[in-house]
Order: structure tokens, then C-alpha cells, then sequence
């Protein structure tokens, strides 16, 4: 039986093996029951320790994923948060946000605990889960044993989700190869998602992790949440400094530290990867969605979209 502590709100919740399960071709797919709105998981195995899972739902009331994970071997999941948000609790009551417009990475020995959906919020991740062996064979044993130091679930990185990784989301979703290469399609697509990904993982120093203190954390935090709450009107950076408690000097060294990028370098991705969605799940005209990202003129918008993304607005929503 799987107990979870943590319930701040009544809701349905179910345990991950009672959720239907179909297998056809090597793809495992797992739906939604009826009772709790639309949609499903699909679970393809591109390695022997790597998985590709794509979670679409639209859930007619709150719910929850109960699951027990006694993992073999230490696994590292990598999560981009492509609509909506969902949240894990663990046994212990730790919560972990996976967020829209976010990479999440997290890693854990065992892990028990449920995953919390919102009612009437629509909600698409891709999920890319691999075990210890995967990441050494790539990395080797040295770089990845720490992050396992804990046996609970934790999160080593949440980054808005970068421009390479957009672009491969966009050809896995559009795959337009044989049967007979899309796992080799598919798998290629992976590889370039997740060496972009997991890439800040490998840039941090043990020097550079002493420098700065949880107050530090929690001060780059809070900058993160005040500027992409108001992505639309943003404050400047003395205003976003005063904020959050610091000097502009050292918000500019935080950000660099834990998102390895400036206050609206950070901003600029949120944007894109905002219009990006909307485009490609709505197919809305372009200066309706360069009006919701807070850009004033739709050829502005535009150049930033060609230049971040190496492709235009229209040529996205005309995809849909």
C-alpha cells in the first residue's frame, strides 16, 4: 500500500498500476480513466536504461498518480514542462513543481509519493527517464555519483527550457520519417534534447557552489518569480534588485550562478518558449500572441522569435 502524508486538498487519486494499459508495436500506452477527464502516456524505450515518456492530459477534476519506485539502480528523470503544471509529493511531504515553460531535472534511489494534477488544466510533458549505467556510460561514474547522494527524490536543476531542446520537441512531434527509422529518428532527436539539458549539470565547480548561500538561492529565487509573473511589464533591474533584497551586481552574478544567464536573458527565453506553445497548440495570428508575450509591435516580436528560434512565428502556428 502506498501512504502519502501530504494532502492539501481532497481529491481523486489512484495508483499508477490501476491506470489502463495498452501495448502495441513497443510502445506502451496508458490512459486516463473516463472518470477523470481525457487523455494518456505513451512510454517508448529508445535504449535498454532509456525511456521516452509523453504525458497529455485534460482532467475533468483534480487528481492524483500514486506511485513506489524501488529502483534497482539510481535513476535521473528530465522533465520539460510543455502546458500546465503538476506537482509531486513525496512521503516525507517534499514538494516538487513541474512547471510550464520549465526543464525539470531530478534524480532518486527509490521514490514514493503522488503526482498532482489540476482539474480542468491542460497539461503535455515530455519526460526522458535513465538509470545510473546510461549516465555513466556517456559521463562517466565520477561526474554523475553525487547526485545520488540522497536516496529520496531530489531536484539538481529547473531551467526555463532551452532553445535547442524547443526545436527537437518540435521534431519529435511532427516526425515525418518511415516506420522503420523512427526509432532511430526519435532516438537521435533524444540525444540532442538532453545533452542541451543536462549540460548546466556539468558547468558548476565545487568552488562556485561555495560561493553562494541558500539566502543567495532564495534571493535568485524570488527575482525568477517577480519577473516572470510580470513577463509582460517587467521591472527593471534596480527595481528587481531592490526586490528581491540585493544590489544589481550581485543579482546579475546569482543569475549567472543558478541559470547560467542575465535577469532578461532569463525573461527572453520565458517569452519565446511562451509564443512557441501558443503557436503551435493554438495557432493564433502573430501579433495576438506578440501582444500576450508583452511585445508591443509584432515585427519586433517576430526578429526575436526568428533569431531565438531559427524560424518564424507563422511558419509555427501554421503547423496546427
Amino acid at each position: 500500500m502506498i501512504e502519502v502524508k501530504h494532502s492539501p486538498k481532497k481529491c481523486y487519486r489512484i495508483a499508477s498500476n490501476e491506470l489502463p494499459l495498452q501495448s502495441q508495436d513497443g510502445h506502451i500506452q496508458q490512459y486516463l480513466p473516463e472518470e477523470l477527464g481525457s487523455g494518456q502516456s505513451e512510454i517508448i524505450q529508445l535504449e535498454t536504461d532509456l525511456s521516452y515518456i509523453e504525458t497529455c492530459y485534460t482532467p475533468s477534476k483534480e487528481f492524483a498518480v500514486l506511485s513506489k519506485i524501488e529502483s534497482q539502480q539510481p535513476r535521473v528523470v528530465v522533465t520539460l514542462g510543455l502546458q500546465g503544471n503538476s506537482r509531486f509529493i513525496d512521503k516525507h511531504n517534499n514538494e516538487l513543481l513541474f512547471q510550464e515553460g520549465y526543464t525539470s531535472i531530478t534524480c532518486f534511489n527509490s521514490s514514493q509519493g503522488e503526482r498532482q494534477y489540476q482539474a480542468k488544466q491542460s497539461l503535455r510533458q515530455l519526460r526522458f527517464s535513465m538509470n545510473k549505467s546510461w549516465l555513466d556510460k556517456y559521463f562517466g561514474e565520477d561526474k554523475t555519483k553525487a547526485w545520488f547522494s540522497k536516496k529520496e527524490t531530489q531536484l539538481l536543476s529547473q531551467r526555463p527550457i532551452s532553445p535547442q531542446a524547443m526545436m527537437a520537441v518540435q521534431q519529435l512531434s511532427n516526425a515525418n520519417v518511415s516506420k522503420e527509422l523512427l526509432p532511430l529518428f526519435m532516438r537521435g532527436q533524444a540525444m540532442t534534447l538532453l545533452a542541451s539539458e543536462l549540460s548546466p549539470l556539468f558547468v558548476k565547480t565545487q568552488k562556485d557552489t561555495a560561493r553562494f548561500s541558500q539566502k543567495d538561492k532564495q534571493i535568485v529565487n524570488l527575482a525568477r518569480d517577480i519577473l516572470l509573473s510580470e513577463f509582460k511589464n517587467p521591472p527593471s533591474i534596480a527595481q528587481l534588485s531592490k526586490r528581491a533584497g540585493t544590489n544589481q551586481c550581485k543579482l546579475k552574478q546569482l543569475f549567472h550562478h543558478f541559470f547560467n544567464n542575465t535577469p532578461y536573458g532569463l525573461l527572453l527565453e520565458y517569452r519565446m518558449n511562451k509564443a512557441y506553445q501558443l503557436l503551435e497548440s493554438t495557432g493564433s495570428q502573430v501579433g495576438i500572441v506578440a501582444d500576450f508575450v508583452g511585445y508591443a509591435h509584432a515585427s519586433n516580436f517576430s526578429a526575436a522569435f526568428i533569431k531565438y528560434f531559427g524560424t518564424s512565428p507563422k511558419q509555427i502556428s501554421k503547423q496546427t
